[in-house]
């Protein structure tokens, strides 16, 4: 059964920096702010090894798939199978990423696959000219980042969030709108929710901060403070 998204979230997408022990010590410390927070979605990606592991260890947080392929079971040696991760407890999954982008057909078919198992999908845009274009796909979170910030440290500006913003929700009313590229502070996530965006994430700002931990729950306290809360 698909998850029922909220209004505000928060990604900790820690991709190929963490895996195993370290991994689950830190995606606990994220639960523990879900718990905390119940009204912010809080989205953990891992290594594929890991999700089983990941889903069986917490409670509260959205265990998220870092990509799949919109495959069925059979043929696809090599492949992401969807029913695989659906079925040891995946929840969500990003596609479109920057560091593993994908021709539209196969966008189309990961979307559709993932519609038919009931995984949220988060889905990649460079531009706002591809963004619009993926709205039309009926995502659920159209992550727009631009490639020449990831890891920077340098976020989007208010005038990128609200031309992405509202040119999206003009296609695609219901899709959720997450900025994050260049997060690298609770200050950086503050900002962008307090400009519009539904969501936003991290990872090199948490897993190379000197307290990783501790990052996480700055930011998810930021989340909060930006919605109000």
């Amino acid at each position: 059964m698909k998850l029922k998204l909220e209004n505000h979230f928060f990604v900790f997408n820690p991709k190929s920096y963490l895996f195993g022990d370290k991994l689950i010590e830190y995606a606990k410390v994220a639960d523990q702010m879900a718990k905390k927070y119940p009204h912010i979605q809080v989205f953990v990606t891992a290594p594929y090894a890991d999700l089983y592991r990941l889903n069986l260890e917490t409670e509260n947080i959205i265990v998220t798939a870092q990509h799949f392929d919109g495959i069925e079971p059979g043929r696809g040696m090599g492949a992401v199978l969807p029913d695989s991760l659906a079925n040891v407890g995946v929840k969500a999954t990003f596609l479109n990423h920057a560091e593993h982008p994908l021709s539209l057909a196969d966008l189309s078919a990961a979307i559709k696959r993932a519609k038919e198992l009931g995984i949220i999908t988060i889905v990649c845009a460079d531009s706002v000219e591809e963004a619009k274009a993926i709205a039309t796909l009926d995502v659920d979170i159209l992550l727009c980042e631009p490639t020449e910030l990831i890891g920077t440290g340098k976020t989007s500006d208010r005038s990128y969030i609200e031309k992405t913003n509202h040119a999206i929700k003009t296609i695609n009313s219901e899709v959720l709108i997450m900025q994050a590229a260049g997060v690298s502070t609770a200050e950086d996530v503050y900002q962008i929710i307090a400009q519009g965006a539904d969501g936003t994430g991290c990872t090199s700002g948490i897993v190379k901060a000197s307290d990783p931990k501790q990052m996480i729950i700055d930011m998810i306290e930021a989340v909060n403070k930006g919605i109000g809360g």
